[in-house]
């Protein structure tokens, strides 16, 4: 494995990491509480295409924490959400809804750093989400594509109600981070393809060598 620190840690004594785990734990519900606070939110208006009036968030999660996230960040910046508070005049079948789907939500724990016993002291949380924003038509307007996030945690094998509580924590910080970031890229493919339509590429004669006049 080499020497990387990553991947492997000195055994430390059971105070330094319990200390470890505390401060973190701190941290993680400080930023918890601060992004609960604050939420996350796109500086401007989620840029949605004048024939996608209203967007229905569908997964295949039954109370999906990251559907609610999503109605509630999509609603904040000013786009029409179906679903979740039921709109009036709008069901799940309604033809005219853009979709955006959430296809997959994984989450796994990768060691990270073990003691001089083997045991694990040290994870990776890691939250990978696979997504697809579709018209109401059904094609796509940003194709399936897949994020992943992930944060560490100290988990001292002794301490493992210490580590559950910080692992939740973590846990609900990565949805909120998801949820903005999924918003990012559809903003962001949505923002390009209107300045495409605006400031089309310069068309060039056969030989490459300017504009057709």
């Amino acid at each position: 494995m080499g020497d990387d620190p990553g991947l492997f840690s000195i055994a430390a004594p059971g105070w330094l990491l319990q200390t470890v785990s505390m401060t973190r734990y701190l941290i993680a519900l400080i930023l918890a509480t601060t992004l609960t606070g604050c939420g996350f939110h796109l500086r401007n208006r989620l840029a949605l295409p004048a024939d996608l009036p209203s967007v229905k968030v569908e997964s295949q999660t039954r109370y999906s924490e990251l559907v609610k996230l999503l109605n509630r960040s999509l609603r904040a910046s000013g786009a029409t959400v179906v679903g979740e508070d039921g709109t009036p005049g709008k069901g799940k079948d309604d033809p005219g809804l853009a979709r955006l789907q959430i296809r997959s939500e994984r989450w796994g724990d990768l060691p990270i750093a073990i003691d001089a016993q083997g045991r694990a002291q040290e994870y990776s949380l890691r939250y990978a989400v696979v997504f697809a924003f579709l018209r109401p038509d059904g094609s796509a307007v940003v194709p399936e594509q897949a994020v992943e996030l992930s944060r560490d945690y100290v988990s001292p094998p002794e301490d493992a109600t210490g580590t559950t509580t910080e692992r939740e924590i973590l846990a609900d910080e990565l949805r909120r981070e998801m949820s903005a970031s999924i918003l990012r890229r559809i903003d962001s493919v949505i923002r390009a393809d209107v300045d495409t339509l605006k400031n089309p590429p310069a068309a060039k004669d056969a030989k490459g060598e300017g504009d057709v006049r």
